[in-house]
């Protein structure tokens, strides 16, 4: 079954509107473009990175005025601190270590304007199709997923992770069909306090 339109972003894209202010929006792990084809088809002005050569490459063609990186999200971002009015980061903060989850949100936090905000979606608890079961743990709820590790998070988790400095505009779990399984995600969208 192919994957369906993940339409996620549209919902948000009035807030997007107003916090981008004409700054660049920066897309934490843009893999081949397709969030970053709404947020240009919206106006706005994409820089995106991801760890794939290949997916950048198709971002690039899919999204020609975007400007994209290769480069592992946890090296230097391509923004300047307190520069940025919205980041988007959907399913690609599930990689690290704890202590190194909580690092990279708060350079996102830094990276943000006050009063910017993150869009992001985490991989849920629930989400068995994709890892949440049935794979070595390496630590409560962070897997060894064919080679890859990977973490889920619950509500307490997702709390934990944004409890300092931010400000919590809508959090749901919900299941999207952005693959050819269903996966359940939590969609959480924050604003930087102060």
């Amino acid at each position: 079954m192919p994957a369906t339109r993940d339409p996620w972003l549209e919902r948000w894209l009035a807030l997007i509107g107003q916090k981008a202010g004409g700054a660049p929006i920066l897309e934490l792990g843009c893999g081949g473009g397709r969030d970053s084809a709404t947020l240009a088809a919206a106006g706005h002005r994409v820089v995106g990175i991801d760890l794939s050569a290949g997916a950048i490459a198709k971002a690039r063609t899919l999204v020609p005025s975007g400007e994209f990186y290769c480069q592992d999200i946890l090296a230097p971002l391509p923004v300047v601190d307190g520069s940025a009015g919205v980041v988007v980061a959907s399913l690609s903060l599930h990689y690290f270590p704890w202590p190194q989850t909580l690092a990279l949100v708060a350079r996102i936090r830094d990276v943000l304007r006050p009063q910017g905000v993150l869009l992001c979606r985490l991989n849920s608890t629930g989400d068995h199709h994709f890892g949440a079961s049935g794979y070595p743990e390496i630590s409560e709820n962070y897997f060894n997923v064919d080679g890859e590790p990977k973490r889920f998070f619950d509500r307490t988790a997702v709390e934990r992770l944004f409890v300092s400095g931010w400000r919590t505009l809508g959090l749901r779990e919900a299941v999207i069909n952005r693959y050819d399984r269903p996966k359940s995600v939590w969609e959480i969208v924050l604003e930087r306090d102060g």
